[in-house]
């Protein structure tokens, strides 16, 4: 019997990539984005639901949810994924973009879960997987509220973890570096407020450095594959690092003392 999950943020980059990978892998998909009226490829996949979800709207959540139960039945992974990067200095960001920040990557992604927990109860069964990414581990700068967000994932995953298996659920983490989809694009919020000069110089340096950043970002697909690893290795691991990158910087990040790590961060960025 095919098994089926639900992504969120599907329409482009690694929820797209994800959706595609659990189709070629024999799963049913409810792919679901806020604007699925424009969606042509992941429509033409056998097994595959395109539906609207936007995580900012709760008849949205319920009703994608529903319309995806009733296509499959049965809802076996949820896959937490939309989301973006709100960066620059916080005092340029008006309070209604750090509310969006905050609405989208974790408010929005408490709602979704909370809509599929009873379904999930009620089945005794039933695994979240929820994109964080090494911003959760460590911090980069300009990046106060997109790294908020993140730890914020982390702190909320594990501890629901404790909860969910009461019933037989779980819940896991993926950790991407880099990735190498229009993140610097359409899921990058970049604010900056000219007039603030003290923060101009900063603000210089680390947009100059993260392009190179970038050069090594992970593949979309690379992600892709650690996201099923999770969703079918049968293990109780609650963290996934994904990319090469990734596992450099996590590994450094246990290494070193806040100082030292920090030190070197200031080192990459030229600041």
């Amino acid at each position: 019997m095919r098994k089926t999950i639900l992504i969120t943020g599907a329409s482009s980059g690694l929820g797209k990539e994800t959706a595609k990978l659990f189709q070629r892998e024999g799963w049913n998909v409810i792919a679901t984005m806020r604007n699925p009226e424009n969606e042509t490829e992941l429509t033409s996949l056998d097994h595959v639901l395109v539906t609207k979800i936007d995580v900012l709207d709760l008849d949205s959540i319920t009703n994608g949810m529903n319309e995806g139960l009733h296509q499959f039945g049965k809802i076996d992974v949820l896959l937490n994924n939309a989301g973006y990067g709100a960066y620059g200095s916080l005092e340029s960001f008006p309070r209604e973009k750090i509310l969006r920040q905050f609405n989208t990557n974790v408010i929005g992604l408490l709602d979704v879960t909370k809509a599929v927990l009873p379904h999930f109860r009620e089945n005794k069964s039933g695994m979240i997987i929820n994109i964080s990414s090494i911003g959760g581990k460590m911090t980069f700068p300009l990046g106060a509220l997109y790294h908020g967000t993140k730890f914020a994932v982390e702190g909320i995953s594990e501890s629901l973890k404790y909860e969910v298996e009461q019933f037989g659920g779980n819940i896991k983490i993926i950790e991407p570096g880099a990735i190498d989809t229009d993140f610097t694009g359409r899921s990058l919020d970049f604010s900056n407020d000219e007039s603030l000069t003290a923060y101009q110089p900063l603000i210089g340096k680390v947009m100059s450095a993260m392009q190179s950043l970038f050069q090594h970002a992970s593949p979309a697909s690379v992600i892709a594959q650690v996201i099923y690893q999770a969703a079918t290795d049968g293990k109780n691991q609650l963290r996934y690092t994904a990319g090469e990158d990734a596992g450099v910087m996590v590994a450094n990040r246990k290494q070193y003392d806040d100082e030292s790590f920090m030190a070197g961060i200031k080192a990459t960025f030229g600041i």
